[in-house]
């Protein structure tokens, strides 16, 4: 019991408000529940866990939000409820109907069940995978929790450093799903469960939901209007579901399409304000904070705006091994911290727009895979991709000082020998080309499958672009954007929520002509089109800015000393991961001023070795 508690009360971070644990003897193995409760619905001791039902016992992070319609068609078929809380309703929904009651639930969630009649535990993830669920299984000890960090409290616990994953981490900036940086260790797929019979110790994992199964559908034949329309009411009931809660809620606020179209469509038709919260910056080039000032003031919400430092990001930095108990490297994790602080101080929940460029999208990179695939014709793809590989990037005049030079060269060269959008999709989404990675590491290590390979899986009724829409969902929505909110979120005690994942609104945008998504050039066009019917155009029509921190300027200035102390040749060479020369010549041809080297491979190692100084 006393590992137990320390294993749970690692996380105690994700719920402050409660703490529960018990150990159950069965004939085949001893399995303890552990779970820290951030109290959201149903505050008082009702709501505490485990919670148990009959044979039933769970553990539940995240928000089933439809459970009040649950809640009643079970009370029409005899179940009686003590508790106001959706954890009550899952323990009856799986009596009553088994691992099907998934399919009727609406929210984020990763529970795990143990059935004493039928001994065998399930775990399950939503269809996302907004909450994450990481498992260890060495054949005889299974452990599983929302974060690494209780593993490394077990005694069976592995620390091994797989270099495969490794690789993966230095080319994406993350590990992809379901693989994890430390071998027997891995990540359950999003709208997958695992059934662990207890008997044999046998661990199948079983999908319930795959959003490739929607784009694979026939696509919608609707007007513009009728696309429009049924959107727009399909978002409307997935932001006003995130509404519920017993404590407060608030809005995350870029001032960009996505996170706009919550306020608006939340703030629409409600006398009480809206919470909304957006940081800034002083360098004009990172800052949209004065956009959604503006927007806020026009939609009448109760905003709130934080004008960051160098000094604030030098604060939150370190903490980053703490919170990313994986390697993890987006560089907007900095301001995606820091805007959760801000909420945290006067609300317990806060909606995102993330989701909204993988839907609907947004990113520049579905336009470039689609042009530079197919753009011209095979033979001149060929012929230049053949011409390209006879030449060495750093050997040509002029080009080879430009920004990040090598490695678009490469991606480039390998992109006009594939003819695929995919694989441009693939190659783009790489910030380390696997070439780069193997002159990094001084260890072997296999390139691993991932679903950035997936597009035979997507049928001949999607064209390019929603293939690409599809593969992002399964890759970079999951493994960095929903990983990036959860941990940063989370580290406060804040709840986020994801409203535009919402899997009905999904569900029908996959089966939407891509022509309603980009067109002429237009990204997100249906997504606009809802946005202008609440802001005016001219509050909102301006080139997209990514949310991240301006880490390039910073490094060279503020945050040098950083980079020099973790990326040195004493711990380089200590790690044995990697080679400490070319390491070095990155590093300090990147900080005298040198284009060529993009900042987010070091900013990709220098993330890797502070986790390993901490972790590993």
């Amino acid at each position: 019991m006393e590992l137990l508690q320390q294993m749970t009360d690692a996380v105690r971070h994700r719920g402050p408000d409660d703490a529960g644990y018990e150990v159950y003897e069965s004939q085949f193995a001893a399995i303890g529940l552990g779970q820290r409760r951030l109290s959201i619905m149903d505050l008082s001791p009702l709501g505490h866990q485990p919670m148990h039902f009959e044979q039933l016992s769970i553990v539940f992070n995240g928000e089933v939000y439809n459970f009040k319609e649950i809640q009643q068609e079970l009370i029409g078929l005899g179940y009686a409820f003590r508790s106001e809380s959706d954890t009550e309703v899952i323990l009856k929904a799986y009596h009553h109907w088994g691992p099907k009651m998934v399919d009727k639930f609406i929210g984020m969630f990763a529970f795990v069940l143990y059935d004493r009649h039928l001994e065998e535990i399930l775990i399950f993830r939503d269809r996302p995978g907004v909450k994450p669920v990481f498992y260890f299984f060495d054949g005889d000890t299974f452990l599983f929790g929302s974060e690494l960090k209780s593993f490394h409290l077990h005694p069976r616990f592995r620390k091994e450093i797989d270099p495969d994953a490794l690789a993966l981490f230095l080319q994406y900036n993350y590990v992809p799903a379901p693989y994890s940086i430390f071998k027997q260790t891995r990540k359950l797929n999003p709208g997958h469960y695992l059934r662990i019979k207890l008997a044999d110790k046998q661990v199948t994992e079983v999908k319930y939901w795959d959003v490739y199964d929607w784009y694979n559908r026939p696509k919608l034949a609707l007007s513009d209007r009728e696309a429009i329309d049924q959107t727009e009411a399909l978002l409307k009931s997935a932001y006003e579901y995130r509404m519920v809660a017993d404590v407060p809620v608030g809005v995350f606020l870029s001032g960009g399409y996505d996170s706009v179209s919550v306020a608006a469509l939340l703030q629409h038709g409600r006398t009480e304000k809206i919470k909304t919260f957006s940081i800034g910056y002083a360098e004009a080039a990172f800052n949209e904070a004065h956009h959604a000032k503006k927007v806020a003031e026009f939609l009448g919400t109760d905003h709130t705006e934080w004008y960051v430092t160098p000094q604030d990001a030098a604060a939150v930095i370190p903490t980053l091994p703490d919170i990313y108990d994986e390697p993890f490297a987006d560089n907007s994790v900095v301001p995606t911290t820091l805007v959760s602080q801000l909420a945290r101080r006067r609300v317990t929940v806060a909606l995102s727009g993330d989701g909204g460029d993988e839907v609907f999208g947004g990113y520049n990179k579905f336009k470039q895979s689609v042009k530079y695939a197919e753009g011209m014709p095979v033979w001149a793809q060929g012929m230049l991709s053949r011409a390209m590989s006879r030449l060495n990037p750093e050997n040509i005049p002029y080009f080879n000082k430009q920004y990040n030079f090598p490695s678009r060269y490469e991606k480039m060269q390998k992109i006009w020998a594939a003819h695929s959008a995919v694989a441009a999709l693939k190659y783009i989404s790489q910030y380390i080309t696997e070439n780069e990675v193997a002159s990094l590491m001084a260890v072997p290590f296999r390139p691993r499958s991932t679903h950035f390979e997936d597009g035979s899986l997507l049928g001949a009724g999607n064209d390019s672009l929603n293939k690409l829409l599809a593969i992002d969902w399964k890759t970079f929505l999951v493994d960095n954007n929903l990983t990036k909110v959860d941990r940063a979120t989370m580290s406060v005690a804040l709840e986020g929520r994801e409203p535009m994942l919402d899997h009905r609104v999904i569900e029908f945008v996959a089966q939407l002509p891509s022509h309603l998504k980009i067109r002429n050039g237009v990204t997100k066009y249906i997504l606009k089109e809802i946005v202008h019917r609440h802001v005016p155009k001219e509050l909102m029509e301006r080139p997209k800015m990514p949310f991240i921190a301006p880490l390039t300027l910073w490094f060279r200035k503020e945050l040098r000393d950083m980079m020099t102390d973790y990326l040195n040749r004493e711990k380089l060479e200590a790690g044995g991961l990697f080679n400490a020369d070319v390491v070095l010549k990155m590093r300090d041809t990147y900080l005298a001023g040198g284009q060529q080297i993009g900042h987010q491979k070091l900013w990709n190692l220098l993330v890797f070795q502070m986790w390993y100084e901490r972790w590993a």
